[in-house]
């Protein structure tokens, strides 16, 4: 599944194409994915302009200026075509702009979505109201976890994914920071010291950025706007390394807990 780092890199490579442009086609090639997609969403996009996107945990938004913002989850197998040469038969949304580009929400699996909004309404929109700071975001700091992890008995790595708690997180990129931090991902979230809790905030940007930076992670379907596969996968210290040896010496190891994985080292990430 697309996580932050990969929305983010869909984002900016939607960016130089998309913003500033007017929308001259807006086809939605299907009633529905996850849900159904917003009847009026041709009326309102053709013709308006792009001001600006961004990313919201794991969604995408496009803005316009007629005061709407769309809104985009790529679910398990999605992710945008630009310029392709052909419509595939998983292009489920098609863009086009006043300046001949072209752009295929294509999305095979039908897990991602497709909503629309005015803009003014993003901060009561149901699925971001809950949502904890962003990771990225200067309200992600070590004594909000200590506040907001106080008396959990909860394993830190599930209250890591809880979105409540930090938006956009995914199991990937938690199992990555908790091995750089060295803090054992079922270690009970209120044991864990301010001084720790620094230095996962600090291994939480660290491992998110260099997924940025690397175009994400590209497990099964997922892909950049631009074709390109993201090549984060090949830096990871612990994720899908089972038996190989940690950079400590110590051997990965992997235990599967409600359908996720949990990857981690014994001999560095001590409870």
């Amino acid at each position: 599944m697309p996580e932050l780092p990969e929305v983010e890199t869909t984002v900016r490579g939607l960016t130089p194409v998309l913003a500033g442009q007017r929308l001259t086609r807006v086809e939605a090639r299907r009633a529905d994915l996850r849900k159904a997609i917003p009847v009026d969403l041709r009326q309102r996009m053709e013709g308006a302009t792009v001001t600006s996107l961004g990313r919201r945990a794991k969604y995408g938004l496009i803005d316009t200026d007629r005061g709407d913002t769309m809104v985009f989850h790529l679910g398990m197998s999605g992710r945008w075509r630009v310029d392709p040469a052909d419509t595939l038969a998983h292009d489920h949304l098609v863009i086009e702009t006043a300046a001949g580009r072209r752009l295929a929400l294509n999305d095979p699996r039908r897990f991602g979505f497709i909503d629309l909004l005015p803009t003014e309404a993003l901060a009561t929109y149901p699925p971001f109201m809950a949502m904890g700071p962003e990771p990225l975001g200067a309200d992600l700091t070590a004594d909000y976890l200590l506040t907001v992890l106080e008396g959990r008995a909860a394993p830190i790595k599930a209250m890591l994914l809880d979105q409540r708690i930090v938006a956009g997180l995914g199991n990937i990129y938690v199992c990555e920071a908790l091995h750089m931090a060295r803090i054992a991902p079922d270690r009970a979230a209120g044991r864990i010291a301010l001084p720790r809790l620094e230095r996962l905030v600090v291994a939480i940007r660290a491992v998110l950025l260099a997924a940025i930076e690397a175009g994400g992670s590209t497990l099964r379907d997922f892909a950049a706007p631009d074709g390109e596969l993201g090549y984060f996968s090949k830096q990871f210290l612990v994720y899908g390394r089972e038996g190989e040896p940690c950079g400590c010496g110590g051997p990965v190891r992997r235990r599967v807990e409600s359908g996720r994985s949990t990857f981690w080292c014994p001999r560095c990430q001590r409870s």
